[in-house]
């Protein structure tokens, strides 16, 4: 928003700014908060924890080469905790205690997770792995939740 002003303070106004600048509220947490975001965003979350607490049976992991397996296993380390820190702030933004806003720090590691559940769903529809199958739990579910994840990825990017 710009303030617009005559000078003499009578008159000042809010308006839209037209200018390209950014506005001050995150739109994604809009989608989060307002329009039920945060289900298929926790649900991503979760999924791409149990990802990284099983990436050593992944068979991603055990094509690639002997070097990278334990970098990725350290990562995944690192970033759990991570995970869990972003899953507190959610429940603390719909319970009111923070404002959606200050999730939009979290906006990559939520884009990871919906993007990491999106392709686990169509590795498991195309290559039909166990580990996936068991990952996604209910495969036909998981399907379902495709067009919403993909329109939680486009809603929570920070514009």
């Amino acid at each position: 928003m710009i303030m617009e002003s005559c000078g003499d303070g009578k008159c000042d106004a809010s308006v839209p700014d037209l200018n390209g600048n950014k506005p001050d509220a995150w739109m994604g947490g809009i989608f989060l908060k307002d329009e039920g975001g945060y289900e298929i965003v926790l649900k991503s979350l979760s999924h791409y924890k149990k990802r990284l607490q099983t990436i050593g049976s992944s068979p991603e992991l055990k094509d690639a080469a002997a070097m990278f397996a334990p970098v990725l296993q350290q990562q995944a380390v690192k970033t759990i905790p991570k995970i869990d820190e972003t899953v507190s702030k959610i429940k603390d933004a719909l319970s009111g205690a923070i404002s959606a806003g200050s999730l939009a720090e979290d906006v990559p590691l939520m884009q990871k997770a919906l993007e990491c559940y999106q392709s686990d769903i169509d590795k498991a529809e195309t290559t039909g792995h166990e580990y996936f199958l068991k990952l996604l739990g209910d495969l036909p579910t998981a399907k379902n939740d495709l067009p919403i994840v993909t329109q939680a990825i486009e809603k929570i990017k920070d514009n």
